[in-house]
């Protein structure tokens, strides 16, 4: 990972590990962004950085100096990132996009476990993110929230961090003589460069906790127990759309009150409970044109459900995917989909009467989730409860664990009911970058009695020139599980993702970091061989230096219907069932996202079904200062399926799918914002508006005005429905 012939200065472990020494702090620390305590003088630096991007090993472009220190309750990090070459600032919201701009990290392997670890971060304007790591960034916790200050301080030669984390926002072992792992990551992003204290290949990120350093000197006293107490209060007034016919819609106006709960009942294990529980806040979710037979997926964005989620996935990680960089789940079998508990398949909300979660660390190498809540019987759907466990327990060395996982759906009111799923799964990291994963399912429903069983297998290498992934995943025609999300069952699929990721200087000289041929090839055929669908994905990505891609690629596709699907609402005809092969050709272009005005287009033409397809799917982004940004997106296909016929009518059937979206934000604070987004149906001339203000005025604690609006934009002499909803909540720690 180092430049041949280079070493790297300041302390190293008895393993080899670069190290940091923490400095006791003898006086209050001022967290103000000026380093002027005595402590910051005292405390010895760790610096000589290292490129991951754009030349792995060499020495950092700029210098970044920082130091650790702590007292009785909290933990210090005081950072100096010096840069000859300004700053880049494209957003000061909670939980902002780290990859589009200057930023600084810290990695906390608590526990020194070398898999599970916090992260938190900031850029020059002093903005937060935090986030969960667990498996070395196999699980993800990106909604996960700690108490902890930052403020920021720009100069002429740079700009400097002083970061507080309080103990008690922390889980680890007070009596564990194991060193904590540390590790420190900066973004320059007008280079587009990354630089990590402790080395980290490009192929990987500062999630590979495994590489981390050590933080050495660190006196932590006791873990807190860090009770907190989150109580709400919420009032909507909401009005159904309607028809001014009489009885004319009206609104409704209803208040509501709750309460959130979080205590660490040992060092390693926190429990929450949530008592009637409120989601008016949620941002609505993103639609999207849907040109196949299956529901569309949409991720899961209600706090409750978020925090800690991590411990519940069940599958392998994600590749190295610049061009995707956020993992995704594999929606062909996503074994825990929490969107299952307390919504419609609409996405309407259920009313939950309580829920109760614990997770954390069992023991040595061994962690536990569990979960349960139980939904409320409200005249149409009588009471559910969900539940949800989960063990890992790791196995030497990083990268290794096995793991057991069980789910029930249980009728506590109306009619009987219950549907059990039960597995188990590993990971194995064999040699080197690669791993494999495996998981084997088994479930229970009254009246199934074959068939209800699913299985997967996948190996993964994951290196700088080549990545390799190839697997098998079978679901049997019996497989049912109602806290899950997957598309068709007796099936079997095939996968594979490969690909190369040369470089050269000559390439760099010319403006390009990587050229990226690749296939992701799916291929899925039912239990007698026959094959239900693909998708063969053959591309070639170009990866420029200002971080712009160009994609082109060739797609074979084939689906097959059971049942005719009709694509567009005002199609006169469906598509006949049966096996429909075509191909499309994609060409893919991103901009420099860090610019003030940015593009992400996708342009897809060939065929589709028994036809041709010419379909769009853009967006631009006008961002005139970081604290203000707007994009406007299309996705519009226009289809002539011209070989189907309605009666003795010669015409081929076209139609076109559009939706338009508009979604805009500014922040006045790194602590209150406004949000909007607004999207239209073409096809249905149905038009949403979700606007959210959002006042951080505690530490976790926030003032919620949202407002919903829906409207069909035709003669039919509708009333629009429209909800304003408050929430206040308050979080009282202890």
């Amino acid at each position: 990972m180092l430049a041949r012939g280079r070493t790297l200065s300041g302390r190293h472990s008895a393993d080899g590990r670069r190290e940091i020494l923490a400095a006791p702090a003898n006086s209050p620390i001022r967290i103000d962004g000026v380093l002027d305590e005595d402590v910051w003088q005292r405390a010895e630096p760790a610096e000589d950085f290292v490129q991951a991007e754009p030349l792995e090993g060499e020495a950092a472009s700029e210098r970044t100096v920082v130091r650790m220190a702590y007292d009785a309750d909290n933990l210090y990090i005081g950072a100096k990132l010096y840069s000859r070459v300004g700053h880049v600032i494209t957003d000061i919201k909670k939980d902002f996009a780290e990859s589009d701009q200057d930023g600084f990290s810290i990695l906390l392997d608590t526990f020194g476990d070398r898999r599970n670890a916090y992260v938190f971060s900031t850029n020059p304007e002093g903005a937060r993110h935090d986030r969960q790591v667990a498996l070395e960034g196999r699980e993800v916790n990106q909604s996960w929230d700690a108490v902890w200050e930052v403020r920021t301080r720009l100069d002429d030669d740079g700009w400097t961090a002083e970061i507080r984390i309080p103990f008690r926002a922390l889980r680890f072992n007070p009596a564990s003589s194991q060193p904590w792992g540390v590790n420190f990551s900066r973004h320059l992003r007008r280079r587009n460069e990354l630089d990590y204290w402790s080395p980290v290949p490009r192929s990987f990120d500062l999630n590979r906790v495994s590489l981390a350093g050590n933080l050495a000197g660190l006196q932590t006293g006791s873990a807190g127990r860090d009770l907190r107490v989150k109580p709400y209060v919420a009032s909507s007034s909401v009005r159904e759309v309607g028809t001014k016919s009489a009885p004319k819609p009206s609104f409704a106006t209803t208040g509501d009150v709750g309460v959130d709960v979080r205590a660490a009942l040992t060092p390693g294990i926190t429990m929450d409970v949530t008592v009637n529980p409120d989601f008016g806040q949620v941002e609505a979710d993103e639609q999207q044109v849907n040109l196949t037979q299956f529901s569309q997926f949409f991720p899961e964005k209600r706090d409750f459900f978020l925090e800690n989620s991590g411990i519940f996935y069940v599958g392998d990680a994600a590749r190295n995917n610049r061009v995707n960089p956020t993992p995704t789940p594999d929606e062909d079998n996503l074994l825990f989909f929490s969107r299952r508990i307390g919504l419609t398949s609409g996405g309407a909300q259920l009313p939950i009467l309580g829920g109760v979660r614990v997770t954390g660390r069992l023991s040595e190498g061994t962690r536990i989730g569990i979960l349960s809540v139980q939904e409320r019987e409200d005249g149409t759907h009588p009471g559910v409860n969900s539940s949800v466990l989960r063990l890992r327990q790791n196995l030497g060395r990083a990268g290794n664990d096995i793991g057991f996982f069980a789910m029930q759906t249980l009728n506590t009111t109306g009619s009987s009911y219950h549907n059990r799923v039960f597995g188990a799964d590993n990971n194995y990291r064999l040699f080197g970058n690669l791993d494999w994963n495996s998981y084997v399912v088994k479930t229970e429903t009254p009246g199934i009695d074959s068939g209800d069983y699913a299985w997967r297998s996948t190996l993964n290498w994951e290196g700088n020139f080549f990545h390799g992934k190839g697997g098998v995943m079978q679901l049997g025609s019996g497989f049912q599980n109602d806290l899950g999300y997957y598309r068709r069952t007796g099936v079997r699929k095939y996968l594979l993702d490969t690909g190369l990721r040369p470089r050269s200087a000559s390439l760099r000289e010319h403006g390009i970091r990587e050229f990226h041929p690749h296939v992701v090839w799916n291929y899925q055929e039912n239990l007698a061989g026959e094959i239900a669908g693909k998708t063969l994905h053959t591309g070639w990505s170009t990866f420029f230096n200002n971080g712009a891609v160009v994609e082109v690629s060739i797609n074979p596709n084939a689906n097959r219907l059971t049942s005719p699907l009709r694509p567009n609402a005002k199609m006169r005809d469906s598509i006949p069932a049966g096996l429909h092969s075509w191909t499309e050709y994609m060409v893919y272009v991103m901009s420099d996202q860090s610019r003030k005005i940015s593009t992400n287009t996708r342009i897809i033409v060939g065929g589709l079904y028994t036809g041709t397809q010419r379909t769009i799917n853009g967006s631009v982004t006008i961002r005139p200062t970081y604290r203000f940004r707007t994009t406007v997106g299309l996705q519009r296909t226009s289809a002539d399926l011209g070989d189907l016929r309605i009666d003795n009518d010669p015409s081929p059937v076209k139609f076109v799918n559009s939706f338009w979206t508009l979604r805009a934000n500014y922040s006045f604070t790194t602590n209150m914002f406004v949000d909007a987004l607004s999207q239209y149906d073409g096809t249905t001339k149905q038009f949403n508006a979700n606007i959210r203000f959002n006042l951080i005025h505690h530490p976790l604690s926030d003032i919620f005005i949202v407002y919903n609006d829906q409207r069909f934009l035709t003669s039919d002499n509708l009333v629009p429905g429209r909800a304003l909803i408050l929430k206040v909540t308050q979080m009282f720690s202890f």
